[in-house]
């Protein structure tokens, strides 16, 4: 027999997304990032990226989509005479997944296994250079810190989310650093489980892009970065 509560909210969050609809924090249903109105999907939001059976070997988070095979110029201090971190050659595994979306290589529709054809959209393309973007896995730690003068220590508050159950509070180092790096989901949280919502500042809209801290007065910046 049917379980009708999970048709039920199937359905709503096949709408959801159909219409175009952003979902509150919490819910991955009619955010950005479900893929329930993607073709190959059959109406599941979770299978472009995740499958729990078959998924190729060694892989985290039960990855199911086509990684990109790209490589990427990085943003470094060639890029920049102030930056004082260290950047590696190539992103970090966490910061792939991202990629294998983002750099537009990739469809969004491949995965399981199987080629696609769905383009990502071009606001959300970040291409193969990454010269024009925050840098990523880069080294935070105590000894950037000091050389570069206008860092907060890693040991700095950075909550995330929204107050309440949709929050988790913390420090730069345990909420936003992976394996001591910034990586993509440094800023931005895939899952939409703590992403602040849409604000209006002063004559326009802050856009969200799934971001964990808000955008209003350069909130997210200013939680890393002293100014």
């Amino acid at each position: 027999m049917l379980n009708t509560r999970m048709v039920r909210q199937s359905l709503l969050g096949l709408s959801l997304a159909l219409a175009g609809l952003s979902a509150g924090a919490g819910s991955i249903a009619g955010s950005k990032h479900d893929f329930s109105a993607v073709t190959g999907t059959n109406g599941q939001i979770c299978i472009a990226c995740h499958a729990p059976h078959n998924t190729a070997a060694g892989l985290t988070a039960l990855w199911n989509h086509a990684l990109s095979a790209a490589t990427y110029t990085m943003y470094n201090s060639a890029f920049s005479s102030t930056m004082n971190g260290t950047v590696d050659a190539q992103p970090g595994a966490t910061s792939k997944l991202c990629l294998s979306c983002h750099d537009g290589t990739v469809a969004v529709n491949s995965f399981g296994g199987v080629t696609g054809t769905v383009a990502i959209a071009a606001a959300s393309n970040l291409g193969t250079s990454l010269t024009n973007d925050h840098p990523i896995s880069v080294v935070y730690d105590a000894a950037l810190v000091t050389a570069d003068g206008a860092l907060f220590p890693i040991t700095n508050a950075a909550n995330v989310g929204t107050g309440g159950t949709k929050s988790r509070t913390g420090t730069i180092s345990s909420n936003l650093l992976f394996n001591t790096k910034v990586e993509c989901a440094s800023c931005h949280d895939v899952h939409n489980t703590f992403t602040v919502p849409v604000a209006t500042s002063g004559t326009g809209t802050v856009s969200n892009k799934l971001v964990k801290i808000s955008m209003v007065g350069s909130a997210l910046c200013i939680t890393c970065h002293d100014k």
